[in-house]
C-alpha cells in the first residue's frame, strides 16, 4: 500500500464491488449493435428481437439511438423487456457529452434502462493536453450523470494505444479520469496497435467493467470471426474476471464473409465455447 499513490488507491478501492461481483459470478454476454448496423437501421424492433432469440443477454445501442424519437425509444424498451434482453450501455458521439446535450443523453439512456454512457471516440486528438481535455469532459459528464445512477466511460481504438510524445493516450485517460469512469476495452484495436490487452487489464484493476470482444488478425483485420484471430481469449477472460472488474461482455464485429445476423450468431456460439 505504501507504494500506491492516492489515485491508485482510490481506483482500487472504488473498484472492489465490481471486482467481487465478477469473481465467481456468471458474466452476461451482449452484442454491440454496430455489428448489425444495417439490419438495425432497417428494422430496429425486429433486429432487437432477433438478437435476443440468438441467446444474447444484453446489447449496446450505438450513436443513432440519440436521434430516435421518444416514441421509438420507449417502444424499443418495451421490445427489450418483452424479449428478455437488456440494454446495459450505449455508445456515444463526443457531442452527446457536450453540456447542451447531457440532459437528453441522460434521459434517453434512462428510457432504455441503460446503466453506462460510453464515449465511443474522442476524434483526432494530437496532443497530451488534448487528451487531458477529453478526461475533463468525461469527469464532467460523470458528475452530471451520477444523480441519475448512470456511469460514463471511454471506448478505445488504436490511437489511444499509440504513444504521443512517449505517452499512450489511454494512460492519460486512466490517470486523469475519476475512478468511476469505465475503461471499456476494445480488444481488437488494442491488439492492432501492438499492445497487450491482458497487461492493460491488470494495470487497471476494477475499471474494465465492460469489454468489446472484437477479434483481429494481421491477415484479415477485423473481418476475422471471434476465435480465429490473434487474441488469447482464455487469458483475457481470466484477467477480466479476476481483478479487472468485468460486469458484462459485448461481442463486436465490423464485418465478415457472412451476413450481419449470421456473423453475430456464429460469434456467440464461439464465445460460449471459449468462455465456457
Amino acid at each position: 500500500m505504501m507504494h500506491m499513490n492516492r489515485r491508485s488507491f482510490l481506483a482500487t478501492t472504488a473498484a472492489l464491488p465490481s471486482v467481487l461481483r465478477a469473481a465467481g459470478k456468471h458474466i452476461p454476454i451482449g452484442l454491440e449493435m454496430y455489428s448489425v448496423r444495417d439490419e438495425l437501421a432497417r428494422d430496429p424492433q425486429g433486429t432487437t428481437r432477433a438478437v435476443a432469440r440468438m441467446g444474447y443477454q444484453n446489447l449496446e445501442y450505438f450513436s443513432p439511438y440519440f436521434g430516435w424519437t421518444e416514441t421509438l425509444t420507449k417502444e424499443l424498451k418495451s421490445v427489450l423487456d418483452g424479449s428478455g434482453i437488456t440494454c446495459l450501455s450505449t455508445h456515444n458521439d463526443r457531442k452527446y457529452l457536450d453540456p447542451d446535450n447531457l440532459a437528453k443523453t441522460r434521459d434517453r439512456n434512462l428510457m432504455l434502462g441503460s446503466k453506462f454512457v460510453i464515449l465511443a471516440s474522442a476524434g483526432e486528438i494530437q496532443t497530451q493536453d488534448g487528451w487531458k481535455e477529453v478526461a475533463e469532459k468525461l469527469n464532467h459528464a460523470s458528475e452530471f450523470f451520477k444523480a441519475s445512477g448512470l456511469r460514463t466511460g471511454y471506448h478505445n481504438h488504436q490511437r489511444e494505444f499509440t504513444p504521443i510524445d512517449g505517452k499512450r493516450p489511454i494512460e492519460i485517460l486512466a490517470k486523469e479520469t475519476d475512478p468511476s469512469v469505465v475503461l471499456q476495452l476494445d480488444v481488437g484495436t488494442c491488439l492492432e496497435a501492438g499492445s497487450d490487452p491482458v497487461a492493460w487489464i491488470r494495470a487497471n484493476p476494477g475499471r474494465i467493467v465492460s469489454m468489446h470482444c472484437k477479434e483481429w488478425s494481421p491477415e484479415k483485420g477485423y473481418r476475422v470471426l471471434l476465435g480465429e484471430g490473434k487474441a488469447d481469449w482464455k487469458a483475457i477472460f481470466k484477467a477480466a474476471e479476476h481483478g479487472g472488474g468485468i460486469e458484462f461482455y459485448l461481442i463486436e464485429q465490423e464485418g465478415s464473409d457472412y451476413s450481419e445476423l449470421e456473423t453475430a450468431e456464429r460469434c456467440l456460439k464461439t464465445f460460449r465455447k471459449l468462455h465456457g
